[in-house]
């Protein structure tokens, strides 16, 4: 069985943030309802916003942009989420 592969972002607060942010995702995934759902979305919005507001980012950084692609992309899944709770 193939690992998958981890992003490799050589960051304090990218690696304390990932398996933070990796377990409230898989408690969305686990979630039942949308309402539950959106309650995880919620908490992973915050977590997320903790790396889109790092005091260390650096423009030049391949790491830093690298974290933030992520990060965005995990900001927008969170906002459909809350999206389709507001739309239910």
């Amino acid at each position: 069985m193939h690992k998958k592969e981890e992003p490799k972002i050589s960051c304090s607060i990218f690696q304390k943030q990932e398996p933070v942010i990796k377990d409230i995702t898989d408690k969305i995934n686990k979630a039942k309802g949308v309402e539950e759902k959106a309650r995880f979305a919620e908490k992973l919005q915050e977590e997320v916003d903790v790396l889109l507001s790092c005091m260390g980012y650096k423009s030049e950084s391949l790491d830093c942009k690298n974290c933030h692609f992520i990060a965005n992309l995990r900001k927008k899944t969170a906002d459909l989420i809350i999206k389709t709770k507001k739309l239910g």
